[in-house]
């Protein structure tokens, strides 16, 4: 069977399972009423640097049985639409079983999309969002997707496919977007253009979004991700979007010249 080994296990968070326990247990806590999303969109940096903000959404999120995880590749290698669409994904915490079913419904709904394992070998930003899924529900099943080409034509067919196969299928499941926004940036210039371009996300308008995003060249890097989400949360219903949390890593080491942004957003059903 094919087994993806962690790339970023002791640097993006901790390598041991009893360290890594440690650490989201402070981030994840135990909320009274759990919300049923459709999705939602969580920062991937170190732990230390956004794990509070990611925290807040899995804490709150109804626990699934699968999340799609879609995220950018920073790497560049491998297709630009690639999913990992079977075997098992390792983490400290252990073995996490790829949703082969729903890999390949949504591989049929898609003309863009492709099994591709080199895209996912290097790749952080899916991966960081794995330990947080295994601490809420340690038998979840994952279907990871990156995605390179940002390309409206191409996003727009994704988000179709995802939302065709997450409708018939017959297990609960998320759709999570990963992504940080603002790169490098003063911590007041990069708080005001990130709540800019979340205005639109809240507003459930994914063509504004790509519009306010480029008008203020603002370094999401995870653009196509979020417009994927969109879309697809939209196709299966959702009417709302509700910002949880938004902060900067100048919140947690006292740097505001140059910081990179974090927003926890949710799609509930």
């Amino acid at each position: 069977m094919k087994k993806r080994l962690p790339a970023v296990a002791g640097y993006f968070y901790p390598a041991t399972s009893r360290e890594l326990l440690n650490m989201l247990s402070q981030f994840i806590k135990e909320v009274p009423n759990k919300v049923p999303l459709w999705g939602c969109i969580v920062p991937h940096a170190g732990y230390i640097y956004s794990g509070k903000v990611a925290g807040a959404v899995y804490s709150l999120m109804e626990v699934p049985d699968v999340a799609i995880i879609i995220g950018p590749n920073h790497n560049g290698l491998g297709y630009p639409s690639a999913i990992y669409s079977e075997g098992i994904w390792t983490t400290p915490l252990g073995d996490v079983e790829i949703d082969s079913v729903l890999s390949q419904k949504i591989l049929q709904e898609s003309d863009y999309l492709k099994e591709d394992a080199l895209a996912h070998q290097p790749e952080h930003s899916l991966e960081v969002q794995v330990p947080f899924l295994q601490y809420i529900n340690p038998n979840i099943k994952i279907v990871p997707i990156t995605v390179v080409d940002y390309s409206y034509e191409v996003l727009k067919n994704l988000g179709y496919a995802i939302s065709q196969a997450v409708r018939d299928y017959e297990y609960n499941t998320v759709i999570i977007a990963s992504s940080d926004f603002s790169h490098y940036e003063p911590h007041e210039i990069a708080k005001q253009k990130d709540l800019y371009a979340i205005e639109s996300i809240l507003n459930l308008d994914e063509k504004e979004f790509i519009k306010r995003v480029i008008e203020k060249d603002i370094s999401i890097c995870g653009v196509g991700p979020i417009v994927i989400t969109m879309i697809a949360v939209k196709l299966l219903g959702s009417k709302r979007a509700k910002l949880v949390e938004y902060q900067t890593s100048g919140n947690v080491t006292r740097d505001f010249d140059q910081v990179v942004g974090y927003a926890g957003i949710i799609f509930p059903k």
